[in-house]
């Protein structure tokens, strides 16, 4: 059996008042799952969603690390300083290339830690 579920999702941060209602079709199964650990579904369910949402998202800036765009590359390529320096006027403070800890792209093996042994200058 399928049962059908009115939800509020919050559109905006938690604190905001602004909601919408979704229906949501779902196994039994898990509605009873859900009824027996959490009283409010519509809460629980926004949490679940807002979970795996960040959890797309990181896996998301894991695939754009293993593999940036072209453009990146290029910046890594001309080195974090220079291209620092190439800032427009008054843009100079936006970053501060000693910070951080120094990697490298290499296509073959994605970024490595300028220590790393494959790291050849």
């Amino acid at each position: 059996m399928i049962i059908l579920i009115c939800i509020l999702f919050p559109v905006m941060a938690r604190s905001s008042p602004l909601a919408e209602r979704v229906t949501v079709t779902m196994p039994s199964e898990l509605v009873a799952g859900i009824d027996r650990i959490e009283s409010n579904r519509s809460r629980f369910i926004a949490e679940a969603v807002r979970h795996e949402l960040q959890r797309r998202q990181r896996l998301e800036l894991l695939r754009s690390l293993e593999a940036p765009h072209p453009d990146s590359a290029a910046t890594a390529a001309l080195g974090l300083a220079d291209w620092a320096e190439a800032l427009p006027e008054g843009d100079s403070d936006l970053l501060d290339p000693s910070a951080g800890e120094p990697v490298h792209w290499r296509p073959e093996s994605g970024w490595q830690h300028a220590g790393s042994p494959e790291i050849k200058p």
